[in-house]
């Protein structure tokens, strides 16, 4: 039974319809029916029955669809190992990445990772935190990297590193050595406050800063690429993950401003896995070299 048969039938048996059925495929309605009654002859049975102007499947019809997907499901598999090897892959490895912590020096420390281990195919979904746990779960991805801890027995939580969190503020144009230090005091009450950047510490650390900063205006920026351009362009200030802001404060772009009086948190990244096989292991390690 030859593939464009199957993926012909599957075509049909979704639109219920054969005209859109060869729209979908760019092949010809006659070439439709005429796939149609070969895997009919070759299953000795019948797939659809007329209604109208459409099709409906008809109960071996219905019961052999999921296996053509399948079939097809295998062949596009089987050919997608096939590239694997051409291109000299041996393993693959699919990681789910939070946002912010793509934000780090993460495409470096892939970077390395496949420098070093080339037969390793490496995939990434990038993932919010609140569901890696999810697509750790289900299998999707086989490492979650995640800015929150896992309380989920059937997996692996392990923390990775501890991120010192700084308050950022725009650069004000002088000259750092020879300007007035800047308060944080005057600072939260001449901007925004960006907040919810992480999914982590924001709400207890908001409480500490309302019981200091009087009249505190806020907004709630859900990613930290975002906030980083807002303070930037004056929009705002903020306490972010140090790791996340460091190209930006050796660019002159961004101010840190020591923040004294204030009990900082800090930003946890932890590693989500369900199996700690070979691979992932090696990964793990290999990874623990960096400060994300």
């Amino acid at each position: 039974m030859e593939m464009k048969w199957l993926h012909t039938f599957i075509s049909a048996a979704k639109h219920e319809n054969f005209r859109k059925a060869s729209e979908e495929l760019f092949i010809s309605q006659p070439s439709v029916s005429i796939h149609i009654k070969l895997i009919e002859e070759e299953l000795s049975c019948k797939l659809f029955n007329k209604k109208g102007r459409n099709i409906l499947l008809t109960e071996e019809g219905k019961r052999f669809l999921p296996h053509a997907v399948s079939m097809i499901d295998q062949y596009d598999k089987s050919l997608l190992e096939i590239h694997r090897m051409k291109q000299g892959y041996s393993q693959s490895l699919n990681l789910g990445i939070s946002p912010l912590i793509a934000d780090t020096i993460m495409p470096f420390v892939l970077k390395q990772f496949m420098n070093a281990f080339p037969a390793v195919e490496i995939s990434v979904q990038i993932i919010e935190s609140l569901a890696i746990e999810s697509a750790v779960h289900k299998g999707e991805v086989d490492i979650g990297l995640s800015c929150l801890q896992i309380q989920n027995a059937d997996l692996i939580c392990r923390l990775l590193y501890e991120d010192p969190v700084i308050f950022v503020a725009p650069h004000d144009g002088r000259d750092s050595e020879t300007a007035p230090p800047l308060d944080v005091l005057e600072l939260l009450a001449d901007y925004h406050l960006i907040t919810h950047n992480h999914p982590d510490y924001w709400d207890k650390l908001l409480r500490t800063i309302r019981t200091k900063a009087a009249g505190l205006k806020t907004m709630t920026v859900s990613q930290v690429h975002v906030t980083k351009r807002f303070i930037v362009e004056g929009l705002g200030v903020s306490f972010l993950p140090s790791s996340t802001v460091r190209r930006e404060l050796m660019e002159g772009r961004l101010l840190e401003v020591p923040c004294t009086g204030f009990q900082m948190p800090t930003a946890k990244t932890f590693a989500v896995l369900k199996y700690e096989h070979s691979l992932e292991k090696k990964f793990l390690e290999f990874l623990s070299q960096y400060r994300i």
